[in-house]
This record gives C-alpha cells, structure tokens and sequence, in this order.
C-alpha cells in the first residue's frame, strides 16, 4: 500500500508540474494571440512529440521529454539591418555567424510577404514585454494561490499557549524544554512542582497576559531563578499557581553547540493546526522570495557541493537545491506519510507552490534562454530608443537578439549540466525527506 501511495504522489505531482508548464506557456501564447503575433507552435516537453492538433496556424501538442515547453512566436529574431524578413541570406563567416544567419532563415521560412506586422520584433516595446513576462507572472499567481489555499484553508502548525508536555525533572534539554527519563538526584522541574498538567491554557505569567508561547517563552527565559505567578484555565475555570524558575543551560536556537544559561520551567507547548490570513501568505511569500533569490544566486556554488556529494566526497546539504527527480521523491515520501489524506494533499499543494515560485524567478534571470533575458533585451532597447527621441537623435534601433544566441546555446548547455549533476545526486545521495 506504501508503495502504491508513494507513486501516486509523484504521478500527482508530475501532473502539477506539467499543468504549472502549460499555464506558463499559456501565459505567452494568450497575449500573443491577443497582440496578433503568428504563433505557430505550442507544445509542452522538449523532443520527440507524442501527440499534436493544429488549429488555424497553430500547432499544439505534448512532447517525449516533460522539462520544459515553448510557444513559438515567429519574429523573435529580427532580420539583419540591411535585408528583408523574405531575403535573408547566408553568410559562413564563421561558426557562430553561420549558426546565426541559419536561425534567422528559419525564423522566416512560414512567413507571407504581408504577414511582416504580425512579426515579435515589429510589435511594440510594451506588448513584447507583456508576452514575455506574463509567464513569470502565471508561475507567481499560482505559487500564491496555492500557498494561500494551504495557509488560509489548511493552516499551519503553531505552538500554543496549552501545555503539552510537564517536564518532571530538571536535565538538560533542547530548546523545545523538553526532558525525559528523570534520575535519582534530579531536582523536580518548577513547573511539575507548581501542579502544571497537560491541557492547561496558560492565561498569565507574573501578571502579564500571554497571547502566543513565543511571548510566555520569552518571559520564562528572562525570569532566571525568580519567583513565577501563572494564572491558567484548566477545564474553564481559572486556577493561580506558585513556582520558582531555576537557571538552567538550554543549547541556542540558532547554535547548537553553543549553550545559554535561562530561566528554566519545565513545559513544552502543544502544537495545533492554525488558520493564517492574506497577510501570512503574502510574508511567506516575500520571505520565500528572498531565499529563493539568494539560492539562485549561489547555485552554481551548491550544484559544485551537490556533485561532490554524488560522488560520495561529502554531504548532501539538506537546504541545498534538488532536481525535477528529487523534488519527486519528496512528493512520494509525502504522499506515503501515516497522516490524514487532507494533510498529505495540502503539503502535496505546498510543494507544488514552492516548486512555482522558484520557477517564477528563475525565469526573471536577465540572460537568455530565461524569459528574464528577453525582457532585459528589450527594455534597453526601448531606453535606447526613448534616450534617442530625448536627444533628437536618429533611431538606433531595435536589439540584434540572434547576436545573443551563442550565449543562448552556453546558457543552455550549462543548465543541462547543472540538471544532470543534480539528478545524479538525488539518485546517488538524495535530500532526507524532512517531515
């Protein structure tokens, strides 16, 4: 049944991603349509195609190999300065200008001789950064809704103000002010010793109303060995209790081989499933934003730690970035948990966010092949073109984008090669499923 489960999880989660790929690509073919661009293929996967229909002039289908998909807007790349879209030739200058000269004649082959205004080149600056950036933007709105329907709908797990567990000795411990299995010559915790129990809702402590265990935590910590007033409610009706915090060396939340020395009660909170409102989502998603921005940033750097992690030279970092088959076993691992359907479901949905939202910004990358790069492109050409007009100045003229093609091909090789390092590591050395 395990087993069953596992591939249902990443049956269901292969289906998120290729619809997140179909959206994404519906967010360049709607305006592009809309903008009456030719668009003449739009296919999910990258190879041989499975299946295909056209319609009108385009073409749609599914390919072999689901890792992407494309929509075919014709004129993306210009023709040279000095030819017609219908007369573009071939000069063999060299390596990279043959491979540029033979992309431009493709990009032209379908094109009619009164079909040169449907051209992406020739539609205006705004329209062509719309068409390349509401992809990014679909990828975005659905990272959010999904996040939302898990925070909003779902929720999350919180600390209460109930204690769950009563520490009955002092010991040392974790943060979480746990203890277990008592000595001899342990001393009783304050809290066993004011008559705490399981289920109590902790109302007060030394007078100040506690709203959140974060708060009571703080206020623990901070009596050192002083005396403790806590009001609590135990089966609605309200009970004051007396004790004295110990001080006592609880290793740092941030450090764990560092130890603090903190006023000590003995109690650990009970979690509880807590619906969380717009502004939560929102937080997460700029905070998730901005780690995911720093990710980016570094991964060359944790695709180098990955591979040496592959070949068995150090460990896998368990924060570090994982491929389309890592990302699929954590489905699995989700999928096959002993919880509740709906709580498998909803962090299946999480997932699937996250996965949208690292989509969505690595998309806005300003280096082609990334829609980032496209946009880039274009924005400095229409500040070329404003600065131009402000100087009274003749047009420059459009960005050459087939100039950037060998870059395009260097991009591209390198992010294979990041994919098959990454997907070796989660074969050879995979991330821990973290529950």
């Amino acid at each position: 049944m395990t087993a069953l489960l596992y591939i249902a999880g990443v049956l269901l989660f292969a289906l998120g991603i290729a619809a997140s790929i179909g959206l994404h690509e519906l967010g360049h073919l709607i305006p592009g349509k809309l903008f009456d661009v030719k668009v003449t293929q739009y296919f999910i996967g990258f190879g041989r195609t499975i299946w295909s229909r056209k319609r009108g002039e385009t073409e749609y289908g599914v390919k072999a190999i689901p890792l992407g998909g494309y929509v075919k807007l014709v004129g993306m790349l210009p023709p040279e300065t000095d030819a017609e879209p219908e007369m573009i030739r071939s000069r063999n200058t060299g390596m990279f200008a043959q491979l540029v000269s033979d992309a431009r004649a493709a990009e032209y082959e379908h094109v009619g001789p009164h079909e040169h205004h449907r051209l992406f080149y020739n539609k205006p600056w705004w329209q062509r950064v719309v068409i390349m950036g509401c992809g990014v933007t679909i990828n975005l709105v659905i990272a959010f809704v999904l996040l939302a329907i898990v925070f909003m709908v779902h929720g999350v797990q919180v600390e209460s103000t109930t204690v769950g567990v009563v520490s009955q000795c002092v010991k040392v411990v974790h943060a979480s002010d746990t203890v277990g299995g008592c000595g001899h010559d342990d001393p009783v915790a304050p809290a066993a010793r004011a008559g705490l129990r399981p289920g109590d809702r902790i109302v007060s402590f030394n007078g100040v109303t506690i709203n959140d265990y974060g708060q009571l935590q703080r206020l623990i910590r901070s009596n050192s060995d002083g005396r403790a007033t806590i009001v609590v409610d135990r089966a609605g009706s309200r009970r004051t209790l007396h004790t004295s915090t110990v001080v006592h060396d609880l290793q740092a939340v941030n450090d764990p081989n560092r130890m603090v020395r903190v006023g000590f009660l003995g109690i650990s909170p009970q979690i509880v499933w807590q619906r969380q409102g717009i502004g939560f989502v929102a937080h997460t998603m700029v905070d998730s934003t901005w780690s995911t921005l720093k990710t980016i940033g570094a991964l060359p750097v944790k695709v180098y730690h990955a591979g040496r992690a592959a070949l068995g030279l150090e460990k896998r970092d368990p924060n570090g970035p994982m491929s389309v088959v890592g990302a699929g076993r954590v489905a699995g691992d989700i999928a096959s948990e002993h919880v509740s359907v709906s709580d498998r479901l909803f962090e299946l949905l999480g997932l699937l966010g996250s996965l949208n939202l690292f989509l969505g910004l690595v998309n806005l990358v300003p280096l082609p092949p990334f829609d980032g790069g496209g946009i880039a492109t274009t924005l400095v050409e229409a500040a070329r073109r404003g600065i131009a007009r402000l100087r009274r100045r003749p047009d420059p003229g459009g960005l050459d984008a087939a100039k950037l093609l060998p870059l395009t091909y260097a991009m591209a090789t390198l992010l294979i090669a990041f994919s098959v390092v990454l997907i070796l590591a989660d074969i050879v050395a995979p991330i821990p499923f973290q529950q």
